[in-house]
């Protein structure tokens, strides 16, 4: 029985926008108490459930989550979408209608990972998780639909905060997914990392699209990186293809005396310190010497964890 109502609440939360724990208590003939200890138990699980506590407060899954992919056989999906759209000629219901559109957008995702565009090829999946992909495929949503969208955002620092956006365009730049997105918090158009969203939902609000060009978007840096700083590297021809990678082939310069460098200019923030950390010996920073000494003191710290 505990186990039933358990995936009756999961089920619940997943057709719903929001809805309170008393809500559910009465809905399942059970305690407020017990509403809350199942849900935690749905957490531990993986279901990243919501909490919002006060006034207008409730609980609710964000939008960019799908039920793992083997949770159903494929033809499981396609008879249950098949009975909810049979019911919808007979019934008119707003929550009836966002079941079927994540059941339908489950069904499409099962065993596929990549996406094809024309000629482009993109594969969103990341190593043993879809979850990245599933908040990939709602921002390509927002952005095609219009449709505004409630995120919890994790700033470098750490600050989480919560935040309406209307997201305008998908960004992908250095391995990295941003969204472009006026942001009404800040009433400002900004960059935000996918990968920094915690969580996002459908607000059920719709927006006009706001005419922009590429020069509007500030692709050379995001509002969360520091100034960029001029740095030269010697690299060695072992790590060589993976600079190549990072810096593009058309940075990398074959001195005189046949040792390989590049100059570039790139954020001067701590990602640029991890990057450097990550090529190990491949790589010495010839300037500035301030990056320099950065590195040193990082890989002093690295060491010192295994002392």
């Amino acid at each position: 029985m505990k186990y039933q109502i358990m995936m009756e609440i999961l089920f619940t939360l997943l057709t719903r926008q929001k809805t309170s724990a008393a809500a559910l208590a009465e809905r399942f003939d059970i305690s407020v108490r017990s509403v809350y200890r199942y849900v935690e138990e749905l957490t531990i699980a993986g279901v990243p459930i919501d909490i919002r506590q006060g006034r207008g407060g409730g609980m609710c899954i964000p939008d960019s989550y799908k039920l793992p992919v083997n949770f159903l056989r494929r033809e499981e999906y396609r008879a249950i979408l098949d009975a909810m759209q049979a019911m919808r000629g007979q019934i008119q219901s707003k929550a009836l209608d966002a079941a079927i559109d994540k059941i339908s957008c489950q069904c499409r995702q099962l065993h596929e990972d990549t996406s094809v565009t024309g000629d482009i090829l993109v594969d969103s999946s990341a190593w043993g998780d879809h979850r990245f992909r599933d908040k990939l495929n709602l921002l390509q949503y927002a952005v095609r639909e219009g449709a505004a969208l409630e995120i919890e955002y994790v700033s470098r620092t750490g600050e989480e905060t919560r935040r309406t956006i209307e997201p305008l365009v998908l960004v992908y730049k250095q391995n990295v997914w941003y969204v472009y997105a006026r942001c009404r918090k800040r009433n400002d158009f900004r960059l935000f990392k996918a990968g920094r969203i915690r969580t996002a939902r459908e607000t059920g609000e719709r927006f006009e699209k706001r005419a922009f060009s590429r020069d509007d978007i500030p692709l050379a840096f995001t509002q969360e990186t520091a100034d960029p700083v001029d740095v030269k590297l010697e690299i060695s021809p072992a790590a060589l293809p993976d600079v190549e990678e990072w810096l593009g082939v058309d940075c990398i310069r074959r001195e005189k005396d046949g040792r390989l460098s590049a100059a570039i200019s790139l954020p001067d923030d701590e990602g640029l310190i991890r990057k450097l950390l990550s090529l190990g010996t491949g790589v010495k920073v010839l300037s500035p010497e301030r990056v320099a000494k950065q590195l040193q003191q990082a890989a002093e710290r690295l060491l010192g964890i295994y002392r």
